[in-house]
């Protein structure tokens, strides 16, 4: 293949509309912009949320109370039945295989592990959270659960 035989594929470049070029364009005389009006004069329309100049709704509602969104932690949820499938007898749990195993994003660092389903291997979990039914069967199975929270790490 050479350059003169590329194409862009159908429906990739669309010829730019140009206004105001008569009746047989299609847009001809107003140009799609209706006839007078606020909206059809040059510079004209109004901005985001304006409404009239009726109180907009934006500023009707009042704004009270506290919301904890922006500052909320949100975990990425593996289950230990998802351990018992991928893992063998003996490995490690960590950010690391868990990426590897394809359980969570390389971007993901909250990872927090729930007891739901059943775990018979021996594992070494070592991630940011570990719920107390999951921390339960991870050391029932003969594992083990160390802390790898900011705040463990301090404390020792």
């Amino acid at each position: 293949m050479s350059v003169n035989q590329l194409r862009a594929p159908k429906g990739a470049s669309k010829k730019k509309s140009i206004v105001g070029r008569g009746r047989s364009s299609g847009s001809g005389k107003t140009s799609g912009k209706g006839h007078k009006g606020q909206k059809a004069r040059s510079g004209g329309g109004v901005r985001t949320g304006f409404e009239g100049g009726q109180m907009p709704l934006y500023r009707r509602v009042a704004a009270r109370g506290f919301s904890n969104y922006p500052f909320k932690t949100e975990y990425v949820v593996v289950n230990v039945s998802s351990l018992e499938k991928l893992y063998a007898d003996g490995e490690k749990v960590n950010l690391g295989t868990l990426v590897q195993k394809g359980l969570v994003k390389k971007s993901e660092k909250l990872v927090k592990i729930l007891g739901v389903g059943d775990l018979k291997k021996k594992l070494e979990v070592s991630v940011p959270a570990v719920s107390a039914s999951a921390k339960d069967k991870i050391e029932k199975a003969g594992g083990s659960v160390v802390d790898t929270t900011a705040g463990s790490e301090a404390k020792e």
